[in-house]
């Protein structure tokens, strides 16, 4: 007996979100399997990151449907939509870490607002998590004392503590060099191989996008002008999309 076919993580059927008289997004059409890596491009204005916050609830769209893990968004209430937030994870573009908290308290902070488990047991995953993201000799520092890309390993290790299996970055080398910029990408191929998530990450930097991404999406307008492999965008005609790819070379 043939299973039945799994639905797509996220869906997203024409989706319109305007500011006053400003379209953002008009009329976006988006499915991400299952373990795979989306990159969201486009130049700055374009709507990129508005997708994120629509995709988790943060903002509503002024019409089409977002679902996930087939659930409609506009459907849930309240309680089933935070619910559902704790299966996604989120990078935010500055890291957005409390400047309060140490690094160790900044990752912990999630768990210990949603989690049961022994403090011991915690502090255990979070120094797990600081390891894999090449931070554990950073847990006492506050974040005004690491760099601009440690601050977004540590936002990284935070997005996963919850174990998503749902992961957005929104211009996760935004501001860093790019020796650093490289070391993030290599690192978000590495913890999508290890963890299967399924990730859209927002960027207007393809090189990157190029890096660690299985597809390809490029918006101009607030609509998609092309879609695919890093090699489908090379040989498409349209002029925006050559340009963008050819700012590359």
């Amino acid at each position: 007996m043939e299973s039945e076919p799994r639905e797509n993580p996220v869906e997203v059927e024409s989706l319109k979100k305007a500011f006053g008289k400003q379209k953002v997004l008009d009329g976006v059409n988006l499915q991400v399997a299952s373990g795979e890596t989306l990159a969201v491009l486009g130049r700055s204005g374009t709507g990129k990151s508005v997708l994120l916050k629509l995709l988790i609830g943060l903002q509503k769209p002024d019409s089409g449907r977002i679902a996930i893990h087939g659930k409609d968004l506009a459907t849930l209430n309240g309680q089933q939509l935070n619910e559902l937030r704790l299966r996604i994870g989120f990078l935010f573009q500055q890291a957005a870490l409390y400047d309060s908290l140490t690094v160790e308290d900044n990752v912990a902070f999630p768990l210990r607002r949603h989690s049961s488990d022994p403090q011991e047991k915690q502090r255990e995953k979070v120094r797990e998590l600081l390891e894999s993201v090449g931070m554990q000799d950073h847990g006492n520092k506050m974040p005004s004392e690491i760099s601009g890309g440690m601050q977004k390993r540590v936002g990284l290790a935070r997005a996963l503590v919850l174990d998503p299996d749902i992961l957005l970055f929104d211009e996760p080398t935004a501001g860093l060099d790019p020796i650093t910029s490289g070391e993030i990408d290599e690192l978000i191929v590495e913890l999508r191989e290890k963890r299967k998530l399924t990730a859209i990450v927002v960027t207007h930097d393809i090189r990157g996008a190029r890096t660690f991404a299985h597809r390809l999406v490029l918006l101009r307008e607030g609509k998609i002008v092309a879609e695919g492999s890093f090699a489908d965008l090379q040989q498409n005609d349209d002029r925006f999309v050559q340009q963008f790819v050819g700012s590359l070379s």
